[in-house]
């Protein structure tokens, strides 16, 4: 498990200016590995990672007994950051049915006809679930932000789209969560902090081996052009909600086994800080238990 003082460095603090720049997103870590080369550091980073995904396991039994708690995990990353591979990996460990993985992409004609909302609460975590979004309800104050175009299609009323639609857009769903989170939802969200060179670097590997193919999309590459727009939005978007009962992270990302680390780290704490444990049973349970071993027993 890393210092505590480590994982808070990437924390977004509520009602402070923050600016990407002040996260390096190749960190590699501190002085005791920043040495070691890409491969040492790869085998270093699975073997923490299995320590943490072994204790997260134990965690998820935990809540999913306890039927009280819930935790949402938002990952938000431009293209190719590894929002998939974060998936994959953190996940590894956990029992299928304590965990719901759900993906947002363009909103279908259902959802146009509600608020944009209305989907991420039809699938906000049941108690005693972890659930995880690839990408969430922040795609309304990014992609649509650097896209105002998109608005379009919300068919909001026209007076109702105003300047303030962004801050807007931030208040409702800080309040959301905030809703959430008094009704027992434990909310971590995570920006996956790429930079532009790793970006290509990726991007090049799609197209240069046939196996990755089916990764790439040219409109992942279109909307490499608004880079800065979209590093801007995420800037505005992660000092405006970052909030005590949904931090924002953001995690250094150019390296894939460093960033999953940091994550399964930060959801195992989280956890752990809820002092989870197994239901007790009643003395009248106990007995009747005692009496059910008996009959077993018996037979």
């Amino acid at each position: 498990m890393l210092n505590k003082k480590i994982l808070d460095k990437f924390r977004v603090t509520p009602g402070k200016k923050f600016k990407l720049k002040s996260i390096d997103p190749g960190w590699r870590g501190d002085k005791e590995i920043r040495g070691l080369s890409d491969t040492e550091l790869k085998q270093s980073a699975e073997k923490v990672l299995l320590q943490n995904l072994q204790e997260l396991a134990d965690q998820q039994a935990k809540l999913y007994a306890d039927d009280r708690w819930s935790v949402l995990v938002v990952l938000q990353a431009m293209d190719a950051a590894g929002k998939d591979g974060m998936v994959k990996h953190v996940t590894a460990g956990l029992n299928p049915q304590g965990c719901d993985v759900y993906s947002f992409k363009a909103p279908s004609a259902e959802e146009l006809d509600h608020s944009y909302l209305w989907r991420i609460m039809r699938v906000s975590p049941a108690r005693g679930k972890i659930t995880i979004f690839n990408r969430s309800h922040y795609e309304e104050v990014l992609v649509v932000k650097v896209h105002p175009e998109y608005l379009k299609k919300q068919k909001l009323p026209a007076p109702l789209v105003t300047k303030k639609i962004w801050e807007e857009r931030y208040e409702d769903i800080n309040n959301f969560e905030k809703h959430m989170a008094r009704n027992g939802t434990i909310i971590l969200k995570f920006f996956l902090h790429v930079s532009r060179d790793e970006q290509k670097k990726r991007f090049l590997e799609r197209l240069e081996n046939p196996d990755k193919h089916w990764k790439f999309s040219a409109q992942d590459l279109n909307e490499r052009q608004y880079w800065n727009d979209y590093m801007r939005a995420y800037e505005e978007g992660l000092e405006a909600t970052s909030t005590k009962w949904a931090p924002w992270y953001v995690i250094p990302a150019d390296n894939k086994a460093v960033a999953r680390v940091l994550v399964s780290n930060i959801l195992t704490r989280a956890m752990e800080e809820l002092k989870l444990q197994f239901p007790t049973v009643t003395t009248e349970e106990k007995l009747a238990l005692e009496e059910a071993h008996k009959r077993l027993v018996s037979e």
